[in-house]
C-alpha cells in the first residue's frame, strides 16, 4: 500500500495527457496511415450511366502513385530548395549575431528585442508584409523592394524575386522565414556562449592563442550539441511550413508548391483525401527520419553524462 500511495496520486496527473496524446495524436497518426491505404473510386458517366471508376488501388500502390507523379517530384524538390536556404540562412546570421553579441555591445538588451522580436509576428501577419517587400513589378509599378532599389539608383538589382518567372523563387520564399526565426538561433547560440567559463578563453589566451583560434578550437566545438538541436528545429519546421507559403503564394501556386500546400489541393480542391493521407504520412516519415535519430543521440548522451 506504501508503494501504492507512492505512484499513484503522479499517475492520476499524467494520466489525462496520456489518453489525449494517445487518442488527437496517435491516435490520429494511425488513422491517417489506415486512410493513405485504403482504396477509392470516382464517378463518372458513361453511355449516359453513373458508373464507379477506381481512382486509387490501395494499399502501398498509392504510395508508389504519389511517388512518381511530377506534381510530388516538383513538390519535394521545392521543399529541398526551401530547406537548404532557411537552415544556411538562419544558421549563418543567428551564429553571426550571437558571435557578435557575445563580444559585449551597448545596449545589448535592445539589440536582443530586436532579434527576437520578429518572432512574436504570426507567419500570416509576416507573410503578408513580405508579399508586399517581395512584389516582383518593377519600373513605374515597382513597390516594396524594388521601389527602395528604384529610388536609390540601384535599378539594376531590381529582381523578380518570388514569381513564377524567377529562377530562384523558392530561396527568396525562404527569406521571410530567415528573417523570423534567425533571432530564435542566436539566442540559443548566445546561451552556448555565455554557458563556457571564462577560464577556457583566458587559459587559451595565455597559451597564445588568437581570438580567431579561441573561437575556432575551444568555442565553436563545445556550441556542436546546440548547432545540431538548432538543426533539427529549423529542418522539421521547414517541412511543415505552410502559412507563410499560403501567404505569400497561396495554396494552389504551382511555382512554390511545397507537399503541405500540395496537401491542401489535395484535400479541399480535389477532394481527395486518399491522397491527402499519403502525401501527409510521407512528410511525416520524413520529419520521423530526422527528428528519431537526434532523439535517440540524446538520450544516449544523457544516459552517458548519468
Amino acid at each position: 500500500m506504501s508503494r501504492v500511495k507512492t505512484w499513484l496520486p503522479g499517475l492520476a496527473l499524467v494520466t489525462p495527457s496520456i489518453i489525449l496524446i494517445g487518442v488527437f495524436v496517435y491516435g490520429l497518426i494511425g488513422q491517417n496511415i489506415w486512410n493513405s491505404l485504403n482504396s477509392s473510386t470516382r464517378r463518372a458517366v458513361v453511355n449516359q450511366e453513373i458508373v464507379e471508376r477506381p481512382l486509387h488501388d490501395g494499399g502501398y500502390a498509392n504510395y508508389v502513385k504519389l511517388l512518381s507523379t511530377a506534381d510530388y517530384q516538383h513538390a519535394l524538390w521545392n521543399l529541398l530548395v526551401l530547406t537548404a536556404v532557411f537552415l544556411i540562412g538562419t544558421m549563418f546570421f543567428g551564429l553571426l549575431w550571437a558571435v557578435l553579441l557575445e563580444k559585449g555591445v551597448k545596449a545589448e538588451g535592445v539589440f536582443r528585442s530586436i532579434y527576437l522580436f520578429p518572432m512574436a509576428v504570426s507567419m500570416i501577419a509576416a507573410g503578408i508584409v513580405w508579399r508586399w517587400l517581395l512584389s516582383p513589378q518593377q519600373g513605374g509599378q515597382a513597390i516594396g523592394l524594388n521601389q527602395l532599389l528604384q529610388r536609390l539608383g540601384l535599378d539594376a538589382l531590381q529582381s523578380s524575386w518570388w514569381s513564377a518567372d524567377s529562377r530562384w523563387n523558392m530561396a527568396w520564399m525562404a527569406v521571410p522565414a530567415i528573417w523570423q526565426l534567425s533571432g530564435y538561433v542566436m539566442a540559443l547560440f548566445l546561451a552556448g556562449f555565455r554557458g563556457i567559463s571564462d577560464d577556457q578563453r583566458e587559459a587559451a589566451r595565455i597559451d597564445g592563442a588568437s581570438e580567431f583560434k579561441i573561437y575556432r578550437h575551444v568555442l565553436f566545438p563545445q556550441l556542436s550539441p546546440i548547432a545540431l538541436s538548432a538543426l533539427i528545429i529549423i529542418g522539421h519546421m521547414s517541412m511543415k511550413m505552410f502559412d507563410l507559403i499560403y501567404a505569400l503564394a497561396g495554396p494552389n501556386s504551382y511555382v512554390a508548391s511545397v507537399p503541405t500546400t500540395l496537401m491542401w489541393t489535395q484535400m479541399f480542391n480535389q477532394g481527395d483525401r486518399v491522397m491527402a493521407a499519403v502525401n501527409a504520412t510521407v512528410l511525416l516519415a520524413i520529419v520521423a527520419v530526422l527528428v528519431v535519430p537526434y532523439l535517440i543521440y540524446t538520450n544516449r548522451t544523457e544516459r552517458n553524462q548519468g
